[in-house]
């Protein structure tokens, strides 16, 4: 499954690229996320409860960022365990873009989930992967202006 959008930001790149490498504002803005890590500059360790229609699984797993481009763009991918339920992976290419004041933060993404979780049925696993994508870039895309007004 792919899904793809982008976000305006009210924020400077710089800010944005700060808070895209901050764990704790990570966590605030990932579904779910019960604890995010930092193992190393490039890989951080993650605990996500997700729900899919009647099934709600807990992941644990590793998320690394490639192809580092600072302050402009990486790829985040992701790879999660969930025990019986099954196991999800991902990557998304993440592209920052100066627009005057504001930065917008364009993403493509691919998601594979497996075992149970896969069992649910390509279209509902397509909307509820653009759900969850939309709702991090928003949820972030808040915590970087409540972050950049507070300092």
């Amino acid at each position: 499954m792919d899904f793809t959008g982008e976000e305006r930001i009210a924020a400077p790149r710089d800010v944005v690229w700060a808070a895209l490498n901050d764990p704790e504002i990570m966590r605030g803005c990932i579904p779910g996320c019960q604890n995010i890590e930092r193992l190393s500059p490039e890989n951080f360790e993650a605990t996500i409860k997700v729900k899919f229609s009647l099934l709600s699984a807990t992941l644990h797993g590793l998320l690394t960022l490639s192809n580092v481009d600072a302050p402009r763009s990486y790829t985040l991918s992701a790879e999660g365990k969930g025990g019986l339920a099954g196991f999800a992976r991902g990557s998304a290419d993440v592209v920052l873009e100066d627009r005057g004041v504001e930065t917008i933060l364009h993403y493509r993404g691919r998601a594979e989930l497996g075992g149970k979780l896969a069992q649910l049925g390509a279209r509902l696993l397509d909307s509820t992967s653009q759900r969850l994508a939309e709702g991090f870039f928003s949820d972030f895309n808040a915590a970087v202006v409540a972050k950049m007004v507070a300092d």
